[in-house]
């Protein structure tokens, strides 16, 4: 793959095509194995930031919908502090726990997942977690407001706003030769969910400004399968990964994402 990426987006607000020039220095393949649960989903995302580290080849690029809601913690948050429990049992809803950093959330139908693992020597830009944000986040956001229209800001510390309310929040985990890049963007999401399951957080970014989950969220409103096939080619992601660690990831559901010792840690 050549460092820049060219691709015609079709922006909904002009309702016209818009070529656009990326310049994209880590080749990246497409995975379409996707796990029919969160837990899988989660467990794959660990097991394909594993195989990069402990194997050189080229970075992953895919995409995951929830089915039903469920809640997933950062790999630090305290569940009693940052998860109303009783409401998520009461409703039947499943609580998980990832292996990067960040915030908690509720997910679902409506929102979309993207993951991103990485050669950290492919880019300089990839060198630190500060100057990956950067990198990841203007390049995502510069996808989303060619399709939108609208202004794409990084706010916070790896936030993605419009007009000041979030439309995606992302989080990393970062090893020694690779990293894990992943996002959750609000396309059409019931964020009355999120309002009902999850309390104040106990960190929140400056911009925030105490507003309330309702006040600070806003969904895109345009069709997944649009955005992934954006940012699928913007990434250059044109074939499809042959390597995809079934194995490891069945391992990792098994003795992590479905262990109440790793959820309730």
């Amino acid at each position: 793959m050549t460092p820049n990426v060219i691709y015609s987006v079709y922006s909904i607000n002009s309702g016209s095509t818009v070529t656009v020039r990326f310049t994209v220095k880590s080749a990246v393949r497409f995975v379409e194995f996707s796990p029919s649960s969160p837990a899988g989903q989660l467990a794959l995302d660990e097991a394909l930031l594993n195989l990069r580290e402990t194997e050189s080849g080229e970075g992953f690029l895919r995409f995951w919908e929830p089915p039903h809601p469920c809640v997933v913690l950062g790999r630090t948050n305290s569940i009693e502090r940052e998860v109303r429990l009783d409401r998520c049992r009461t409703r039947g809803i499943p609580v998980f726990r990832r292996s990067s950093g960040g915030g908690t959330v509720v997910q679902g139908p409506g929102c979309l997942n993207f993951t991103l693992v990485l050669n950290t020597s492919a880019d300089k830009r990839l060198g630190n977690a500060s100057t990956t944000n950067d990198y990841v986040l203007d390049h995502n956001a510069r996808v989303i407001s060619t399709m939108t229209g609208e202004t794409v800001l990084v706010s916070g510390f790896s936030d993605l706003t419009i007009d000041g309310r979030k439309i995606c929040g992302n989080a990393q985990r970062r090893r020694l030769r690779s990293l894990l890049f992943h996002g959750c963007i609000l396309l059409d999401f019931d964020i009355a969910l999120i309002e009902e399951l999850l309390p104040f957080p106990s960190r929140q970014p400056g911009y925030r400004d105490g507003r309330t989950h309702t006040d600070f969220l806003r969904n895109l409103r345009i069709p997944a399968d649009t955005l992934k096939g954006a940012l699928r080619d913007s990434w250059g992601a044109d074939l499809a990964a042959t390597e995809v660690p079934v194995d490891e990831t069945e391992r990792l559901v098994r003795e992590r994402y479905l262990n109440p010792s790793w959820t309730y840690k």
